[in-house]
């Protein structure tokens, strides 16, 4: 499973606001877990968060939170589904504001994704300035869940930022890959 994400999804860049809005949750329900874990739970994601509509999400209200805390499909942190409904009103004031929660995500790195030249695992960072940046935003703005690393896992599945490593294979298939929506 962990094989065929990074094979085919992990990195591509994306402009799609529910797709984005989508990793933006699951980095952050990864908080603390495994990748793997989210991976096994992303289609009850999908289903519990009604396909990532940032409009729907926004207006879970508790009897909402109290049934998704029910469901062992997710990952069972009061903290963590508060935070997709949250963030999911964050997103739509920021599409609002912005014309697309994509073109704001995408502002924080010039609007193309950043190609970084990493030669081993151990090169990659855990944060950059430009996650830093995006983090205070989002944090400014009422989100949570979103600090400087989990913004930064976010930046690289979306392809905010190229971090595959130069001797693999996905290196430049993604460096040549238009969008992903």
């Amino acid at each position: 499973m962990l094989q065929d994400y990074h094979d085919r999804e992990w990195g591509v860049p994306v402009h799609d606001d529910r797709l984005l809005f989508e990793f933006l949750v699951l980095e952050g329900a990864q908080a603390g877990l495994s990748w793997m874990t989210i991976l096994r739970k992303r289609d009850a994601y999908r289903s519990a968060f009604k396909a990532f509509d940032p409009a729907v999400v926004a207006s879970f209200r508790d009897a909402t939170v109290n049934r998704l805390l029910t469901s062992s499909a997710i990952v069972r942190n009061r903290r963590k589904i508060e935070s997709a409904i949250r963030n999911a009103r964050v997103v739509q004031a920021i599409a609002t504001e912005q014309g697309s929660f994509d073109r704001y995500v995408w502002s924080f790195v010039g609007g193309a994704p950043r190609r970084n030249a990493w030669k081993a695992m151990g090169d990659l960072p855990a944060e950059t300035a430009e996650s830093r940046a995006l983090s205070k935003d989002l944090i400014a703005r009422g989100a949570n869940f979103v600090g400087p690393t989990i913004c930064y896992a976010f930046m690289q599945a979306t392809g905010l930022v190229n971090d595959h490593l130069v001797g693999c294979f996905r290196y430049r298939e993604v460096s040549a890959t238009r969008t992903r929506a």
